[in-house]
Parts: C-alpha cells; sequence; structure tokens
C-alpha cells in the first residue's frame, strides 16, 4: 500500500511521523535516549489545528516556538519552510485534511558544534483530539484539587507537562472536560491546556500574561475579537469567588477553539451568549479565511 493509500487515522504503531527531516512509521520513529528533549524534558511544541488542508494560525505558532526557543537558548529550530512542508508530508502520509498537528522541537544531543535541534512533526484526526463537550456543545470543568503555579518556565510551551497532566486526569476521572487550574493563595489562572474567561453583567475578564500563564494563540485572537465587537475584557486577576459568581465562563484553546462551559464544578452556568457569539465569530474568520490559516505547500488552495 502506498504512504498516500492509507486509511486516515492509522493506529499509532503504524503511525507516519516526519523526524529530523525524514518521515518514519511506528516503532521506527524513534529518539535518542541522548537527546535532551527525552533525557531531561527539554523541549518546546505547538498544537496546531488543520482543518481542510489549512493549518490554522500557523505563523503565530511558529512565531511563539521561535521565541521560545532563542529565550531558553535552543539551537535553532528547522526553517519555517522546512516545517511547512514536513507538516504537508506527514499529512499526506496519514491520509489527514482535518488533524491535531503536533511540532515539537527540542535541545537536541549535547556535544555537537554546533549542536542541532531535534524536531518531530505527528498528526492525529482532528475529531479524535476534541473534548466531548466541544463536540456536543456541553462542556464541562472542574476546578483542580492540586496547588499550581505556572513558575518562570509557564510562559513558554514546554514538554514538561505533568502538572498540566495530572490536572487533566483529574477532569477526566469526574468525567469533565477540563480542570481549572488555582494558585495556592486561590488566583484562578488557566486550564490544563486552555486559557479561561468569566463574563458577569456583560462584561469579560482573564488572567493577565504577566502572572506567567501561556500566551495562548486562541486567547489572542479572542481579545482581538473582543475589540472588533465592542465587547469590553479585561485582563485581570481571578479569584474563586468571582469565578463562582461568573454569569458564563469560556475556554479558549488552539485546537479546541473557544468552549462555552455548560458546567464549572458540578454547577450549571446560567448563560452562554457571549462565549457562544464569540464562538461564532472566530469561526467565522476560520472559514473566510482569516486568524492566519495558512494552506501547507502543495495545498491546491495555496496561493
Amino acid at each position: 500500500m502506498s504512504e498516500s493509500a492509507r486509511p486516515p487515522g492509522a493506529a499509532p504503531a503504524d503511525r507516519p511521523v516526519w523526524v529530523d527531516g525524514r518521515l518514519l512509521r511506528g516503532a521506527a520513529a524513534t529518539l535518542s535516549l541522548f537527546d535532551r528533549g527525552a533525557r531531561d524534558g527539554e523541549g518546546l511544541f505547538e498544537t496546531v489545528r488543520v482543518e481542510g488542508g489549512r493549518a490554522q494560525s500557523w505563523e503565530r505558532h511558529l512565531e511563539r516556538l521561535v521565541l521560545s526557543a532563542a529565550e531558553l537558548g535552543f539551537p535553532v529550530p528547522p526553517a519555517p519552510a522546512e516545517l511547512a512542508r514536513a507538516l504537508e508530508e506527514t499529512l499526506a502520509a496519514a491520509g489527514l485534511a482535518d488533524a491535531a498537528a503536533r511540532l515539537t522541537v527540542t535541545r537536541g544531543i549535547p556535544g555537537g558544534r554546533p549542536t542541532r535541534a531535534g524536531c518531530w512533526i505527528d498528526v492525529e484526526p482532528l475529531a479524535a483530539r476534541l473534548w466531548r463537550g466541544t463536540r456536543s456543545g456541553e462542556a464541562a470543568a472542574i476546578v483542580s484539587s492540586a496547588p499550581f503555579e505556572p513558575g518562570p518556565l509557564g510562559r513558554h510551551k514546554t514538554t514538561s507537562r505533568l502538572a498540566y497532566h495530572l490536572a487533566r486526569d483529574e477532569a477526566r476521572a469526574a468525567g469533565a472536560d477540563e480542570a481549572l487550574l488555582v494558585s495556592p493563595a486561590g488566583e484562578v489562572l488557566e486550564g490544563s491546556c486552555s486559557n479561561v474567561f468569566t463574563v458577569r453583567d456583560g462584561r469579560i475578564r482573564t488572567p493577565p500574561l504577566a502572572r506567567g500563564i501561556l500566551p495562548g494563540v486562541m486567547r489572542a485572537r479572542v481579545l482581538a475579537r473582543c475589540a472588533a465587537l465592542g465587547v469590553p475584557v479585561r485582563e485581570a486577576a481571578i479569584d474563586r469567588a468571582e469565578l463562582e459568581r461568573a454569569d458564563e465562563v469560556f475556554l479558549t484553546s488552539a485546537l479546541q477553539g473557544v468552549v462555552p462551559l455548560a458546567t464549572l464544578a458540578g454547577r450549571r452556568l446560567p448563560a452562554r451568549d457571549l462565549g457562544r457569539r464569540l464562538l461564532e465569530a472566530c469561526r467565522a474568520e476560520r472559514v473566510a479565511g482569516g486568524g492566519t490559516a495558512s494552506p501547507v505547500p502543495g495545498d491546491p488552495n495555496g496561493r
């Protein structure tokens, strides 16, 4: 069977992965144990939503990756054009037009002069990565029981995700889609893989980036949409009391989009109107080709 003829959503054992310039499958897609990404968790990644062969907000994802790599002293990642070609090859090999694509770079294997960054791209069917609540419109979240502080690396999307994954597992055990992370002082910061917004009396609030949280790509798009629509929004601290008084709570992520919550910590939220309005605004922008969606090289719509 040819690479392009393989069925969409191939099993992990057969999934194509682009690794350091080569397209590999299954067990052949390996990383050296001496790579700092495998050995010490010294890696950065971006998760990109691909629809109809178009990588959503591709340039913004690459910008965040490159800036973090430079600030943290990583070797220079592969050039954007090479990464775009690699994504095209991986999508074609997987037979996917709608996908969740993960781009990972590491600090590579020490000792070389210069040290080369490790890099791989893997893709999964988009539908398999969407939350149940994203698909149904009845999203639920809990507040994680573990106190959380983002620390100095919280604003970088590093591969060291244990605290976030433990919160995610807590949400799944509770039958929820997402877990909100709260500081020891009771300050609501972010989700395990999302940014959080509250709405009260028609006014939106979201935690400030100065708090060390991840500068989400979809978060930035929502703030821009709010400005365009004349919706009042403020970047300010949110405590537990504010969260509990909120008329609406919605989450944002590059993969899930805008997700108005139906329930939070078992409480049915009284409204979802503004979250739904922003969801539709971002969806319309995406359909119209806004949001810096980029066809991968070779896509028939590419110009």
